[in-house]
């Protein structure tokens, strides 16, 4: 059975676009520019055909197209306006607006297409802060309004990650030539977003550290091990979810007295949602916080 979700809603439509409802109902009135179907209780439905060409619609909107004049060009040649207003202005939202469609579709030649076009322009590093991270971010919203689900989300951040991944074995095959600090990134116990941490780990080994990647979901006792080996570590984590506000700062105390137990002198670097829930004029010294991934990138 093919479970790709075929049907929109208009709120879909708004929320992957970025186009108001009342908007769109006025373009289709207007200019026929979408043909909705409708259910029995005469609810406006959307294919993927149409939320396609809404997306490519709303690029060139978004660029200084009026509507009227897009209202004009014939429909087969919308997709030609758009790869041509790209390929000259390379086009972030065009991008993204590729990827969303491989999401929604779970199309991941259309997404390795879109970033194999970016690549041939752009760093992975680009790549990575100028589509990615938008990208995501956006996804967080729609996943949250219902528009993508679950399984769609689990589908585009597999492929970003599968190439974070990829990226980093590529520099994996050098030896660090910086001695000075050993990185160890981690995620606490019950911790399971890893898109941050990893491309952190991926700045961290382009850098020229030597990177030990724990990944999610780690106990402390795990970290203790590892400080057995090393004395020069810094920890990096990404407080998603987990320690929560309630949390948090036993969570420090419990790590603190594991340092003095182990008589280790480490440091602790910390990013993510919960870290706001931090009194920082009273963390010790060997704990810092970043507000991104840029601002903790610097220190490498």
């Amino acid at each position: 059975m093919n479970n790709v979700k075929k049907y929109f809603s208009i709120k879909d439509l708004e929320n992957l676009s970025g186009i108001k409802a009342h908007t769109i109902r006025i373009w289709e009135k207007r200019y026929d520019l979408l043909e909705p179907e409708r259910t029995s209780t005469n609810i406006r439905t959307y294919s993927l055909a149409s939320l396609q060409k809404l997306l490519n619609i709303t690029l060139l909107y978004n660029n200084g197209y009026k509507i009227s004049k897009i209202a004009k060009i014939p429909e087969k040649e919308i997709p030609v306006t758009v790869k041509a207003l790209a390929a000259n202005s390379t086009i972030k939202s065009h991008a993204i607006n590729a990827f969303k469609l491989a999401m929604v579709n779970f199309d991941q030649t259309l997404f390795f297409n879109t970033y194999d076009g970016l690549l041939a322009e752009k760093t992975f590093q680009e790549i990575f802060s100028e589509i990615f991270v938008p990208l995501l971010n956006e996804i967080g919203m729609l996943w949250q309004t219902d528009s993508v689900t679950p399984a769609n989300e689990h589908f585009i951040t597999g492929l970003i990650k599968q190439k974070i991944h990829i990226n980093t074995e590529k520099l994996q095959h050098v030896e660090p030539v910086k001695q000075d600090r050993v990185f160890v990134p981690y995620l606490p116990e019950n911790e399971i977003h890893e898109i941050g941490l990893l491309y952190v780990n991926y700045e961290i080994v382009r850098n020229g550290y030597k990177s030990i990647y724990l990944g999610q979901t780690v106990p402390l006792e795990n970290l203790r091990d590892v400080m057995k080996y090393f004395d020069n570590l810094v920890f990096v984590s990404y407080f998603t979810v987990v320690p929560n506000k309630e949390r948090i700062n036993k969570y420090l105390k419990d790590f603190d007295k594991m340092m003095k137990d182990e008589g280790n002198s480490s440091q602790l670097w910390l990013m993510g949602y919960q870290t706001q829930y931090l009194k920082k004029e009273t963390l010790p010294s060997y704990i810092r916080t970043f507000t991104s991934i840029q601002e903790i990138c610097k220190e490498f």
